[in-house]
């Protein structure tokens, strides 16, 4: 199995280049999507190479989730505090955009490795605005309290109109993923990919993992929860994360695992259709390998004047064949 990385590349091979060549002036004005549902929107001008501006727009936010000023809670919070120093937030942001951020490339750090951790952070953007509020709530369950923002069941867009659960507590987190598939092949992949992975997480090897569930049905947490935010084809998976999970440097993990669960199961579903077509071709290709082995060679057959078809008899020919 993969796991995504939290980086864009695209992105950090553009910041790369023009950190490496910020001495020259040139016009860049790139666009491009990730994920299917985070659309970039990179722009450098000649009259001032030293700045970028970088416009975000996110997935389409469901009715039943929280946003302010077109971004989830903390987003704001968790930008300041991720890119102090580099990054101004223009408001209001470009059209068609979520979020615009300035960028001083020249106040980078001078040291090559502070820059690249920088950087790397800055092409992680996506992680750090929609992961904003599953980040609060993860960082209160180290500290084993609970955010007095969020205090009840939160809803954290990760795709288009759709959103999955966190239901905070002092002791643990709890984390429900509907899952939908809009292909009916992906959606018996998903079911079973999803069933294998919780029988995965019993080995012995995966002991202190966050306990993970699966259900056809709404697990009992959803049951204030519209209707109309529970239509899952393949059923829910849930997750439970204790404090142990989210101590130190794991923070920042678990916080991209869960907003990209989606991501990672739609990688592995079509992975798993891939491998499967691939196999069926190539076992049709040594099937008709084997039906041109069984024909006759049409050239011998001319010359010798006889004829080796696979033409079949008449009744009465066989008639024939058998009284003689």
């Amino acid at each position: 199995m993969i796991l995504l990385q939290s980086s864009s590349k695209f992105l950090l091979q553009t910041l790369l280049n023009r950190v490496n060549n910020l001495e020259k002036a040139v016009e860049l004005d790139y666009q491009w999507v990730e994920f299917g549902d985070v659309r970039y929107h990179i722009q450098v001008t000649m009259k001032n190479p030293q700045y970028l501006s970088l416009s975000v727009s996110l997935p389409i936010p469901p009715p039943e989730t929280i946003f302010y000023g077109g971004l989830p809670v903390g987003a704001l919070e968790a930008i300041k505090a991720a890119y102090i120093g580099i990054v101004q937030i223009l408001d209001p942001p470009r059209d068609g955009f979520n979020l615009t951020l300035k960028l001083n490339l020249s106040k980078l750090p001078a040291q090559d490795e502070q820059r690249q951790v920088l950087l790397v952070k800055i092409a992680s953007v996506r992680e750090v605005v929609l992961g904003a509020p599953l980040a609060v709530v993860l960082r209160s369950l180290s500290s084993k309290t609970v955010s007095p923002n969020l205090n009840q069941l939160v809803a954290i867009v990760h795709r288009p109109k759709e959103s999955f659960f966190v239901l905070p507590q002092a002791e643990k987190v709890t984390v429900i993923f509907p899952m939908r598939f809009k292909d009916s092949i992906d959606t018996i992949l998903a079911t079973s990919f999803l069933q294998e992975l919780i029988e995965a997480r019993r080995s012995a090897g995966l002991q202190n993992a966050p306990l993970c569930s699966w259900s056809l049905s709404p697990p009992p947490e959803l049951k204030e929860v519209p209707a109309e935010a529970l239509s899952a084809n393949a059923g829910f998976v849930t997750f439970v994360i204790y404090p142990r999970h989210v101590e130190g440097k794991k923070l920042e993990k678990t916080v991209w695992s869960l907003s990209t669960f989606h991501a990672y199961a739609s990688y592995h579903v079509k992975c798993s259709e891939g491998f499967m077509h691939s196999r069926m071709r190539r076992r049709v290709d040594s099937l008709i390998q084997a039906l041109d082995r069984a024909k006759p060679d049409s050239e011998a057959s001319m010359g010798t004047g006889q004829s080796k078809s696979f033409k079949g008899l008449s009744l009465k020919d066989s008639r024939t064949n058998s009284s003689s």
